[in-house]
């Protein structure tokens, strides 16, 4: 039998490794013999360097660049090998919220992502990746822009941060400086989310509250997102700041667009790097998750792309999550042949993240104990453990 279990990361507690390898344990419970391939996977956010680097082959490397609060932080980023060499920047590496230390929304920057890319085209890159997800910073990727030569300045000529908070003090917008390089590179951002910068479905009204932008905050920042991408698009001759990925990562987005990259959807560019297909194609059954399901997941998320493939090529995928949000489960279970849940309420959060990987190792033994006697069909009732 050959099984395919190829996972997303469950963020707080497993990489998508560790997820992997704890469902793996699970099934060989049920199935010793089986010929289990793991494949890790990540759709743009954190994980994705690491899923890229486990099955292509690559090379990691480190550079010190700003954090999200400005102090100097080590990324690692990486080198793609094969048909075409291409360099691979996780933003999340860079301004996730663990480069945020104690510091506040309004006084991140996306600063650093702007600096390891210029150091990547420092390094003879002209073809570049850039992962967008689990970011903690809301600057419109201003920090990004101004990293890459931009000049942000008040009305009296005088430099802003690109922060939130300085964006409220500005007044011109300066792209003669902009990283001449730029010209001949192709940036490739990768976000599965489709919001614009701005307005009720823009990065902060929809993003910002999970980054720390306080309720009576929001209108204000967004406004000053608005009032930044009126000087930006009005340099490209166009409404950059309204297509969809521009929201992505507090506004990253935005500021790749603007310089020309082209969005791609995160988890199909990985799952088509990894060689996703090719390993269902010879598989009798695939098991996918995350640490949460919930409507979201059928929004493009890695595991609807995972039984897309699949389905595609008639093979059976079973999602085990570390928790299924329960006003999806009946939209889940018409994309999945069985959810499977490793840590349902009431189960403290605390001890689900403790215990990850042996709740996610019984619920995927659960998993395949189902796929070996299916005794009736999985409903919302499944739970591992």
């Amino acid at each position: 039998m050959n099984i395919v279990i190829a996972p997303d990361s469950f963020k707080g507690s497993l990489t998508a490794l560790e997820a992997a390898q704890a469902m793996a344990a699970g099934v060989r419970r049920v199935f010793p013999e089986a010929n289990l391939r793991l494949l890790p996977l990540a759709d743009g956010g954190e994980g994705t360097l690491d899923a890229l680097l486990y099955s292509v082959e690559g090379e990691r490397r480190t550079a010190t660049v700003s954090g999200a609060d400005g102090r100097p932080v080590s990324a690692a980023w990486g080198v793609v090998c094969g048909p075409r060499r291409e360099a691979v920047i996780e933003s999340a590496q860079v301004v996730g919220f663990a480069q945020a230390g104690q510091s506040r929304v309004a006084h991140r920057s996306s600063r650093g992502v702007g600096e390891l890319l210029r150091l990547v085209l420092e390094a003879g890159f002209a073809r570049i990746l850039v992962g967008l997800g689990g970011t903690s910073t809301n600057d419109g990727g201003a920090g990004l822009l101004a990293a890459l030569g931009v000049r942000l300045l008040d009305y009296a000529g005088q430099p802003v941060d690109p922060t939130p908070e300085g964006l409220g003090r500005l007044g011109r917008v300066d792209f003669s400086n902009l990283d001449a390089r730029l010209a001949d590179a192709h940036l490739i951002a990768l976000t599965d989310v489709d919001n614009p910068l701005t307005g009720p479905q823009g990065a902060t009204a929809v993003f910002g509250p999970q980054k720390g932008v306080e309720a009576h905050q929001v209108a204000e920042f967004d406004a000053r997102l608005a009032h930044f991408a009126a000087l930006c698009d009005a340099w490209a001759g166009r409404a950059v700041s309204r297509l969809p990925g521009a929201g992505a990562a507090g506004g990253l987005g935005y500021a790749l667009l603007l310089i020309g990259a082209q969005r791609m959807p995160g988890a199909r560019l990985v799952c088509e790097r990894v060689g996703l297909a090719d390993a269902v194609r010879k598989a009798d059954w695939v098991l996918t998750g995350e640490g949460r399901s919930d409507a979201q997941t059928l929004h493009g998320k890695l595991p609807l792309e995972v039984a897309r493939i699949a389905r595609l090529h008639g093979v059976p995928v079973t999602l085990v999550s570390g928790r299924i949000e329960v006003d999806a489960r009946d939209l889940l279970a018409r994309q999945f042949d069985g959810c499977f849940e490793a840590a349902p309420e009431p189960m403290p959060l605390a001890t689900a993240l403790k215990e990850a990987a042996q709740l996610l190792a019984q619920a995927a033994e659960a998993a395949a104990q189902r796929r070996k006697a299916p005794g009736r069909v999985s409903t919302e009732d499944d739970k591992g453990g």
